[in-house]
């Protein structure tokens, strides 16, 4: 239950705790009306999302100076949930809920600690495509036109737009991405450069008439989305829910490593999925924005001197403050402001580490990342992320298995079986030829399976097939049918099979297979000593018996 407990809020870092949280409170405002309008949610979608998913993410998370709330990834994802579900924004918020009940069961059945198997290149090209979605998004508001529906609309007009832009809106929007690009660090410290940017940008529609602003925003308490379930569009709905809660996950427990890596502490993987899932739950019930663990926020937090759950508390409170008193002021907000500070969101999101260095990564990783990024772009995240894991564990099972199979050792001379001792090479050289030793080492899994069988031919020359497994810490289902046929083949073909080293592991497997009963034709030893000792006097009765014979 320790995954589902409300994290202690204490005092002993008050300080630190209540500026830090302020501080990302500042950051995360200009970010969650900007994500909220992306969405097509609207403004206060995004706060609402800001406040739930980072008051109760805090709560009950498990990475202590994370601050959660709507992310550019997370967006991308939800625009187009709200935009296939707009007739009915009731069964979005819904599909909003169900993927924190889909993050709440990741957490439960201890899915957190596999966020470390996903390879970088992955997580580089699905980051990096995000990136180029949300600025090629925010380019038409830039110009002074509204949000396209999706990437290929937004590419296909930009042309036309691009040839007869509203200057209002480009100047403004200009002016905003400039203070964001070129706010010297030492001020963005005391006052974030987002912020900056709207407090500077905005007054210009003033006297820039032409540019479009957010309108009268609501305020107060928002009404309740009660979960609405079409069973037409069910399937679709779990798909859709599935996709923002894996993103969501793989988002938040990327910003954990990056906190850990600051703070030098270790986050709970489950428990922040769970702490993650019940946010997004909450902010589908009030009408919110999902959201995940943020990059910037959490690392202004930590930076600020932000170390407990209080100050994610801290930063849902302010934001929530926010939304119940000042819609009359954000209302005056241009949407050419917002897509300044979205195009700089997007260049932070592009991963510039990876490709700085693409061209001298290693080949396949360069395909990868590449293979992911352009799915992202086109079709969707989650294609992306799953072909980009499919492709990565092909490459990976390939060359786990030419590994595997340099290791299968197919032996007949003492000379060449090194790993022996000079009393067990002796033996081995006893045997004059006749025994085939076959030395397995490390895992054995379904990538050797076809090269143990096909060495199965081999063991027709010789009058003993000693299986060595001394090495061999686990095999798999199809290595261990592999086994078998091996066995049975040189079985039946009247040679003698010795089985040394079968562990405890190995043994049982092949018990649970059945297999290990039909190896009752073998005779196992515990050591390499014992079963050459065997073999040589194997050797020698068969040698003496067809003497006797002539």
């Amino acid at each position: 239950m320790g995954r589902f407990a409300v994290n202690a809020i204490g005092t002993a870092n008050l300080r630190g705790d209540l500026f830090g949280g302020l501080t990302a409170a500042v950051v995360a405002l200009p970010l969650a009306i900007a994500f909220g309008v992306t969405s097509g949610a609207g403004a206060v979608a995004g706060l609402y999302g800001a406040a739930c998913v980072g008051l109760f993410a805090a709560l009950f998370g498990g990475t202590p100076a994370q601050i959660s709330g709507p992310t550019g990834p997370m967006t991308i994802v939800s625009a187009s949930i709200f935009t296939t579900y707009a007739h009915s924004p009731e069964v979005a918020f819904t599909v909003v809920m169900m993927a924190g009940g889909f993050q709440i069961l990741f957490g439960a059945m201890r899915f957190g600690r596999y966020i470390n198997l996903m390879p970088y290149p992955v997580i580089s090209g699905f980051m990096t495509g995000i990136g180029l979605i949300l600025i090629i998004m925010q380019i038409e508001p830039l110009l002074g036109y509204p949000s396209p529906d999706n990437i290929v609309n937004a590419v296909s007009v930009l042309p036309g737009e691009i040839a007869a832009p509203v200057w209002s809106a480009v100047i403004i929007g200009g002016v905003s991405l400039s203070i964001c690009l070129f706010t010297p660090a030492r001020l963005g410290r005391i006052v974030p450069a987002p912020l900056i940017a709207l407090l500077v940008a905005s007054p210009l529609v003033l006297g820039l008439p032409g540019a479009t602003v957010l309108g009268e925003i609501s305020t107060g308490f928002p009404q309740w989305q009660y979960p609405t379930l079409v069973f037409d569009d069910l399937r679709d709905m779990l798909v859709s829910a599935a996709v923002l809660g894996s993103l969501g996950a793989i988002d938040s427990l990327l910003t954990s490593l990056a906190a850990d890596n600051v703070t030098r502490t270790f986050h709970d993987s489950d428990k922040e999925l769970v702490g993650q899932g019940i946010g997004n739950v909450v902010a589908g019930i009030f009408g919110g924005l999902p959201g995940a663990g943020a990059t910037i926020r959490t690392l202004t937090n930590i930076k600020a001197g932000g170390r407990t759950p209080l100050s994610g508390v801290v930063h849902a409170l302010v934001v929530f403050l926010v939304v119940l008193g000042f819609g009359p002021v954000l209302a005056f907000i241009p949407h050419a402001a917002l897509a300044g500070i979205l195009i700089k969101v997007g260049l932070d999101v592009i991963d510039w580490r990876f490709l700085t260095r693409m061209f001298r990564a290693p080949k396949i990783d360069m395909i990868l990342m590449g293979v992911v990024l352009v799915l992202t772009v086109l079709v969707d995240v989650i294609t992306a992320v799953a072909a980009g894991v499919v492709i990565a564990s092909l490459v990976f099972v390939k060359e786990s298995a030419e590994l595997q199979i340099e290791s299968i050792k197919a032996l007949s001379d003492p000379d060449h079986a090194q790993f022996l001792s000079p009393e067990e090479s002796g033996l081995f050289r006893r045997c004059e030829g006749r025994l085939l030793f076959l030395y397995l080492s490390g895992l054995m899994s379904f990538g050797a399976a076809k090269e143990l069988t096909r060495r199965i031919g081999l063991t027709m020359a010789f009058d003993v097939v000693l299986i060595d497994l001394h090495d061999v810490p686990r095999v798999d289902g199809s290595a261990a049918l592999a086994l078998e046929e091996i066995v049975e083949q040189a079985g039946g073909a009247g040679k003698e099979v010795l089985l040394v080293g079968l562990s405890t592991p190995v043994a049982r497997l092949l018990g649970q297979m059945g297999i290990l009963e039909r190896f009752k034709e073998t005779v196992r030893f515990q050591t390499r000593l014992e079963a050459l000792s065997y073999a040589v006097e194997k050797v020698n009765y068969d040698r003496s018996t067809a003497e006797l014979d002539n």
